[in-house]
């Protein structure tokens, strides 16, 4: 299965994350990360959903019935070549005297920052793609991870052009809110 990147601009108005999950439950799909956050524009929110699909039919399938929620305004597939992405990771690892400047070491490696430290425990922050991040994991492991948590993707497209430019805001719909796809 391939995973695709889908950023979602959508109407601010409460319960639009519910219509949007419960349209991927409905339908069977799952959702490897999903993010929600505020836009430039606070009329409008910006979900980043990633979700592992087994062929272009499904994804177009799924595309389609997203673009039939009316508080859906613009859905982009942000290609790994074309875009920025980013999640964010905490790290609880065991961490005594002896080892604590090993694991410093390796996170420093990783751009990441100590952010706790206590007698017998350390957490870190990190930052960066999901292969770096599961890098940083990886070499973590060997000194006993507590806890883990990691957030969504978030993504951007590269250039000057953002999702609010390249939507119509002013999605054109007949009133029942039927959609002509």
């Amino acid at each position: 299965m391939n995973t695709h990147t889908l950023s979602v601009l959508v109407e601010n108005k409460p319960g639009v994350l519910a219509r949007i999950s419960g349209l991927f439950a409905r339908r069977g799909y799952n959702i490897e990360s999903l993010a929600v956050g505020p836009t430039e524009n606070e009329e409008f929110s910006r979900i980043t959903v990633q979700v592992a699909v087994a062929s272009q039919q499904v994804l177009e399938q799924i595309v389609k019935q997203l673009n039939k929620l009316i508080e859906v305004l613009k859905i982009v597939e942000l290609e790994d070549s074309n875009s920025v992405s980013r999640e964010l990771m905490l790290i609880k690892v065991k961490a005594d005297p002896a080892t604590r400047s090993q694991i410093i070491e390796i996170v420093q490696l990783f751009r990441g920052k100590t952010v706790d430290v206590h007698n017998d425990a350390m957490t870190i922050e990190a930052t960066g793609s999901p292969a770096k991040l599961e890098a940083l994991l990886e070499m973590l492991h060997p000194y006993g991870v507590r806890e883990l948590v990691q957030s969504g993707v978030v993504a951007l497209g590269r250039g000057g052009r953002s999702l609010s430019d390249r939507a119509k805001i002013e999605k054109t719909r007949p009133a029942n809110g039927s959609s002509d796809q």
